[in-house]
């Protein structure tokens, strides 16, 4: 039990303790990586960026952006490739097109149509207070 219990006292330090990728030798190809990493979700955990999950998914999108950056990839190119093999998902900001438009005017239809439903619910409320 006491062998448990240090293990799980210990669990966050080994989390800390696993090497992120090392830095880049050039400062801007390490500036668009970081960039990318944080763009990209981790489709394990999806609650998560590439950048700051553990999951070996991860781990390997991250060692394939550090590649295309490497052979001279644009951040499109790399994200344009990202989005064709995993989808519209992998990226926190997907690109407004046909298939994604719903994403970005979903939510404000939404607020819309309760706005509009709340109107209609005051004012037959005070039509009804009037009418007393």
């Amino acid at each position: 039990m006491r062998v448990l219990l240090a293990a799980l006292m210990l669990l966050p330090l080994a989390v800390v303790a696993i090497d992120q990728d090392p830095p880049m030798a050039d400062p801007q190809l390490q500036a668009r990586y970081e960039k990318l990493s944080n763009e990209l979700r981790c489709l394990v955990c999806q609650n998560q960026s590439i950048a700051d999950s553990t999951a070996p998914l991860a781990d390997d999108l991250r060692q394939q952006v550090r590649e295309m950056l490497i052979a001279g990839r644009s951040d499109n190119e790399i994200l344009d490739y990202m989005v064709e093999r995993y989808g519209d998902f992998v990226r926190y900001r997907p690109a407004f097109n046909d298939r994604t438009w719903l994403l970005w005017v979903g939510p404000f239809a939404v607020i819309a149509i309760a706005l509009v439903i709340g109107v209609r619910v005051v004012r037959r409320g005070m039509g009804e207070v009037e009418s007393d």
